[in-house]
């Protein structure tokens, strides 16, 4: 089906159907024509034909860390929703939690000419992200990490840490931190800090057996968990940085008879499904992750329109959950 065929079974020039298909002004009565034809047809217009006309591809790459992840699904799924409504469609570049990768998605997308703009939903940030993104000669937006070169989206990890680390010092003492890598500015240093302060203003000391790093998956929280009771027994409370650490953590003290939140109260970050499902419900922080896939969605747009071309930072806020994971003061 070409365009010239469009137009002879709708009765219009050719020129009708390309203002049409381009979105220039065609009347009504002849729009409806080209529209019944298109519809019964399934046409789908040239994609290279587009591009050597708009020099646009309507592509965005959306570099992610992981695809079998709660968060990322909605802020996907956030991003999809406006992005698709202002005719654009996107590349999924998954990382698998690798930050030298998506330094190499980001230099492809830069170099290939496949999209017209980038969101890097971020991970570990290092001097690298900084150098290739403070230059790069895309629109780019930076989701789940604070950064000063380009505009993005961040949540307010710090506090939900100090949150969470405040109500386990309601009951708590003996508290322990089960952690990922502060290399991760975001869900490692900075919840890391605000836990670390809740205790200070406690007035708790939490010695370095009582922290353990991990990964974000279930089995991480798991063995986190086991590592944790073995350099640091019987703590009476325990801060995971995310719900699925929790999660697998709450598995492993109930198969060593640990009784949830009597014996050992439990905190979450991220209002997952899994912190949902567990029996007890998690305490833990709602971030608001389709919204922020919304605002990043719009600042690209805005970069790509032209209309913003300054760097722009949105600071998204969060909704303490409680749960019954926690023990009553």
């Amino acid at each position: 089906m070409t365009i010239i065929e469009i137009a002879k079974m709708a009765g219009v020039s050719r020129t009708t159907v390309s203002r049409y298909l381009n979105n220039g002004y065609v009347s009504a009565e002849k729009a409806d024509r080209i529209r019944a034809v298109i519809e019964s047809t399934g046409y789908q217009p040239s994609r290279q034909a587009r591009m050597l006309r708009t020099k646009r591809t309507n592509l965005v790459g959306v570099i992610i860390p992981k695809l079998n992840s709660d968060s990322i699904s909605r802020e996907i799924d956030g991003i999809s929703a406006v992005l698709s409504k202002a005719g654009y469609e996107i590349i999924l570049a998954n990382t698998n939690n690798k930050e030298q990768e998506e330094i190499t998605y980001l230099k492809l997308f830069a170099a290939n000419g496949s999209v017209d703009a980038v969101i890097l939903i971020g991970t570990i940030w290092t001097q690298e992200h900084e150098e290739i993104l403070k230059d790069y000669p895309l629109p780019v937006v930076v989701l789940g990490q604070k950064c000063q070169v380009c505009s993005c989206v961040y949540f307010e990890d710090y506090q939900a840490a100090k949150q969470q680390g405040e109500i386990l010092t309601r009951t708590g003492r003996r508290i322990g931190y089960i952690g990922v890598t502060e290399r991760d500015e975001a869900a490692g240093h900075n919840r890391r800090m605000g836990f670390l302060d809740a205790m200070h203003e406690a007035g708790i000391e939490v010695p370095p057996e009582a922290f353990v790093e991990t990964g974000f998956k279930t089995q991480s929280g798991y063995e986190a968990a086991k590592r944790l009771i073995e350099q640091y027994p019987h703590p009476d409370s325990i801060f995971c940085a995310t719900d699925n650490i929790a999660a697998g953590a709450m598995v492993y003290l109930r198969e060593q008879g640990y009784r949830i939140p009597e014996d050992v109260q439990i905190t979450g970050i991220g209002d997952s499904e899994k912190g949902r499902v567990v029996t007890p419900r998690l305490t833990t922080v709602h971030y608001f992750y389709r919204t922020s896939g919304k605002e990043t969605a719009r600042l690209l747009l805005g970069r790509l329109s032209g209309i913003k071309a300054e760097t722009a930072s949105v600071h998204m806020g969060c909704k303490l959950i409680e749960g019954a994971s926690v023990r009553n003061p």
